[in-house]
């Protein structure tokens, strides 16, 4: 490796062996998980009677007010994604006829909770809306709404975008998940604690948005909150490579790194502390009138993984006491009746000392519980049992890249899932000690993507770590759980806030 190549890598933060093992990735590819079995319910996905709903919702709120709690939002990125076709336009010959993107937003417009901010930039420039869209003016709208000498919404991050119209206020992502920590992320002391992943461009804007709001919140709902920030680490970047898997290099010679994906923000999850951390996407928000089932399936999802963590615990610290044929039998019990865990198929002979030590490594990782959500077609990953070295087999949430679908087997799994991830997580990230995990230990680094890309007119091959969902936490102890379809309502494109979820 040649020492200006070496320079830049280390300046990033970066050791010179990581990337040569990055570009190794891109030589040899990743290998194709052997899923065993899609997880559905009854086989890797609890459904809740309403019997254990309630009883979730009536014993959550007191357990979660005597530990730390933690609502973790990545919010990191522009949100240029949803306002591709509007770009488009805006960069096109002005014929709406050809677009029927533009067409639904034009005739919609009055909907979106933005609408009053744009009118203003176009009265400022001595227009309005109404006298744009009757002279047909309809780029002069999107330039107002996209581009920085308007509202800047090209360039913003999801989470500062108006979202959603109330009779006394416009609220964006970041404040609706304020509204949803006083719901079910109130900790001990009455704390609501928010942690955002949020890029640099974006961090004093963010910063600005949430200290403008709070103070009306913790007044109205008589809570105190501790909003923290984070960003994702330039020494998680990935060097990007040509075709020929050699170092892309930018006109000035410098080496191409990029972000890569939402796996490096384990690093950020890693960095922060609490016995109960929820996550869940920016932009996955709904009115105060939509919030009542989300509410009570975080609850719902917080409440079981406390009480199955405090099975666990028992059974770890019985161990730890003796190995005998009864604590043995007492963790083999947690590990299949709570944790769902499919054991080795020769456990059964195994030694009591040999069973507790296999016991004691498979109870002490981190836990996770996962909404699942049916799958209506929405991309997303999709939980699945997977065959482990050791002979178990385990749960993880898994992309399509993942799978092999040439091989029969795997496609007939794949095509036989019933469910997928809509990014509704709760994690306990603290061992029965209440040490926390290093949580990089419990990645699978063989579970990444690869992915072709462009730039500056050039083909390169881009590399993503294992995601924060998926091989981020290969290594967990993890509970799939049947959540209500109507939990998830993102928003990818700007014309998914005319969904009634979001008006």
């Amino acid at each position: 490796m040649d020492n200006p190549l070496k320079a830049q890598i280390l300046s990033q933060g970066m050791h010179p062996e990581t990337v040569a093992q990055q570009i190794q990735h891109f030589e040899s590819g990743f290998p194709f998980l052997n899923i065993t079995a899609p997880a559905t319910p009854g086989d890797g996905i609890k459904v809740l009677s309403e019997k254990e709903l309630t009883h979730f919702l009536n014993t959550y709120p007191e357990k979660a007010s005597q530990v730390e709690v933690l609502k973790f939002v990545p919010a990191s990125g522009a949100a240029s994604r949803m306002f591709k076709d509007l770009f488009a336009f805006l960069e096109g010959d002005g014929d709406i006829s050809k677009c029927p993107f533009v067409q639904k937003f034009m005739n919609n417009i009055e909907k979106f909770a933005f609408y009053e901010d744009l009118d203003e930039v176009l009265e400022n420039q001595e227009s309005s809306i109404y006298q744009a869209l009757d002279t047909k003016d309809y780029k002069s709208i999107l330039a107002a709404l996209l581009l920085d000498e308007g509202l800047g919404y090209g360039n913003l991050p999801k989470g500062l975008l108006r979202f959603h119209r109330y009779k006394d206020a416009r609220r964006t992502p970041a404040y609706e998940h304020l509204i949803e920590g006083v719901q079910y992320a109130l900790g001990t002391g009455s704390l609501v604690k928010i942690h955002f992943t949020v890029s640099p461009e974006h961090a004093a804007k963010f910063k600005q948005e949430i200290e403008k709001i709070l103070p009306g919140i913790e007044k109205e709902f008589g809570v105190n909150f501790e909003i923290s920030y984070s960003q994702q680490k330039k020494s998680t970047d990935t060097i990007a490579v040509n075709t020929d898997n050699t170092p892309f290099t930018e006109e000035d010679g410098s080496i191409l790194f990029r972000p890569a994906g939402h796996g490096a923000l384990l690093e950020n999850l890693n960095e922060v502390s609490a016995d109960l951390i929820f996550i869940k996407n920016v932009d996955n928000v709904v009115p105060d009138r939509l919030k009542e089932d989300t509410k009570n399936y975080k609850m719902a999802i917080g409440g079981l993984l406390l009480e199955v963590q405090e099975k666990v615990f028992d059974a770890l610290r019985a161990l730890e006491k003796e190995e005998t044929e009864e604590t043995v039998a007492k963790a083999e019990q947690v590990a299949i009746n709570d944790l769902g865990a499919k054991l080795p198929q020769d456990f059964s002979t195994l030694s009591v000392e040999s069973k507790a030590a296999f016991l004691k490594i498979k109870l002490n990782r981190p836990i996770r519980v996962c909404g699942m959500v049916k799958n209506t077609g929405e991309p997303g990953g999709g939980p699945f049992w997977v065959q482990e070295d050791d002979g178990s087999q385990s749960l993880q949430i898994l992309e399509t890249a993942q799978i092999d679908l040439n091989d029969s087997s795997s496609k007939e799994h794949f095509n036989a899932a019933t469910h997928f991830n809509p990014v509704d997580l709760v994690c306990a990230t603290r061992n029965y000690k209440g040490e926390s995990f290093d949580l990089l230990k419990y990645r699978d680094m063989m579970t990444g993507f690869i992915t072709e890309k462009s730039k500056s007119g050039k083909e390169l091959k881009a590399l993503e770590l294992p995601g924060l969902w998926n091989g981020s936490m290969a290594g967990w102890n993890t509970i799939f759980v049947e959540v209500p379809l109507i939990t998830f309502n993102p928003v990818k494109t700007v014309n998914d806030l005319l969904r009634d979820e979001h008006q």
